[in-house]
């Protein structure tokens, strides 16, 4: 629970100035002398400007640290062994799906996929003998000219030559395969990186086989992560209603590292189950167009999760939340001991800035300490010196037509607030002296 009891204000010197006073008051009392009338401890009331609180649907937004990604990134590598021929893309521009990167010598590869052809013809002519054989000892078998061992031996030699004629075959594809490897293709369509290997280089399939890499940043995506306290307020106020989001979540909006937003929008797809075991933080991913190529791969960019809001929250403008030894209050228009209007510091807990249409755009959400109805001063702070000091409280509109009669009271020449001039009597002439006969 809050309380005023034990709220306590820095002890500036303004306000040992304030609880000085009774005490001098006091000590000049004794020596039978009168201290200033009126006021508090001699101070004229302070002239302050209050707000009504009063609750309202207020927007949310959560700003993080992200870094962009492009939503598939592949490496280009070497899948055999070869000497770079040819780099046919240009560094840095971008390719379409199935463009040539690089050309690998492929004449060993040719040569192999020669021989495996060969292998197979030769396959389909071993077959081709068997079954010709088996074919020509089947009316000898039924005439039992041959013996069943002769009959066995042609039907095993088909089966053998048609196996031999399928692992032919699948050398040749395998070769095939290879012999097309050595021309390096791009598997998706995106923005090539620089060439890491050269022409006359050798790449190495089984090593050092990474030649580019290949991103594609349309769209793209922003990996960030949010806090094991963020995310746990976030789940507490979406089930006590406190935090209400659109029907598809969160809107993510995007400002570039100098502060400026980014045309882009998107939306979240991805928030991990589980926290990072060095961080605590949960990894989030947000998806973004990025048809203007505003945006690249590993660039840092702040991520502002907006679309959520507050129902019936309290909002005041930041001005008017003060910073004390006990943390942070506010002063309300409240009650002195003589009845009259008085400063009263109230402690608050704040919650997330915000920022609202109108002249106080910076406000700062009030989650305790306040209710509607309460008066919060919002100016005039700076003449308050003390707690229970009286003020002069007056609305935004009554402020500015105070300010703008002292204007007009300046522009005239008048000095304002001041007491008319009381123009001087003149002494009385002394009475003449009565003739000496009418002192007799």
């Amino acid at each position: 629970m809050l309380s005023s009891r034990s709220f306590r204000l820095p002890l500036s010197p303004r306000v040992l100035a304030a609880f000085t006073a009774p005490i001098l008051l006091a000590t000049l009392a004794a020596c039978g002398k009168g201290g200033p009338e009126g006021g508090f401890h001699g101070m004229p009331p302070a002239m302050v400007t209050y707000e009504v609180v009063a609750a309202r649907e207020v927007p949310v937004e959560r700003e993080y640290v992200g870094q962009t990604n492009g939503s598939r990134e592949v490496e280009i590598r070497a899948r055999v062994t070869g000497i770079i021929e040819k780099r046919l893309y240009e560094e840095g521009a971008v390719v379409k799906a199935g463009q040539p990167l690089f050309k690998l010598d492929d004449a060993t590869y040719a040569a192999v996929a020669a021989q495996a052809e060969a292998a197979v013809a030769t396959a389909e002519a071993n077959l081709r003998q068997a079954e010709r054989e088996y074919l020509r000892l089947k009316p000898l078998l039924e005439a039992k000219a041959i013996s069943q061992k002769e009959w066995d031996s042609a039907a095993s030699l088909v089966d053998v030559s048609r196996a031999q004629m399928k692992q032919a075959q699948a050398q040749l594809q395998a070769a095939r395969v290879d012999l097309g490897y050595t021309d390096i293709r791009a598997p998706i369509s995106g923005v090539a990186g620089r060439a890491l290997k050269v022409e006359g280089a050798l790449a190495n399939a089984g090593g050092d086989s990474l030649l580019a890499t290949l991103a594609q940043t349309d769209p793209m995506h922003v990996n960030f992560s949010i806090a094991e306290s963020d995310r746990s307020a976030i789940l507490g106020e979406l089930a006590t209603g406190a935090l209400k989001l659109p029907k598809g979540g969160y809107v993510v909006k995007l400002k570039a590292s100098d502060g400026q937003w980014l045309k882009t929008t998107g939306r979240l797809d991805f928030n991990d189950y589980r926290a990072d075991a060095n961080t605590g933080a949960y990894a989030a991913r947000a998806v973004v167009g990025n048809t203007d190529g505003a945006l690249t791969p590993g660039q840092f960019v702040r991520v502002v999760l907006s679309g959520g809001t507050r129902p019936d929250a309290i909002v005041l403008p930041q001005r008017a939340v003060l910073d004390g030894p006990m943390g942070k209050f506010v002063y309300v228009v409240g009650k002195g001991q003589d009845g009259k209007p008085a400063a009263e510091p109230r402690p608050v807990v704040p919650g997330e800035w915000v920022t609202l249409p109108g002249k106080d755009a910076n406000a700062w959400i009030i989650r305790q300490g306040l209710k509607a109805g309460d008066q919060v001063i919002v100016d005039g702070m700076a003449r308050i010196f003390a707690p229970g000091q009286p003020v002069v409280p007056m609305t935004a509109d009554e402020a500015a037509k105070a300010a703008a009669a002292q204007a007009a009271q300046a522009g005239a020449g008048k000095a304002p607030d001041a007491a008319p001039a009381t123009p001087a009597k003149p002494d009385k002439p002394d009475k003449p002296a009565a003739p000496a006969e009418a002192r007799k």
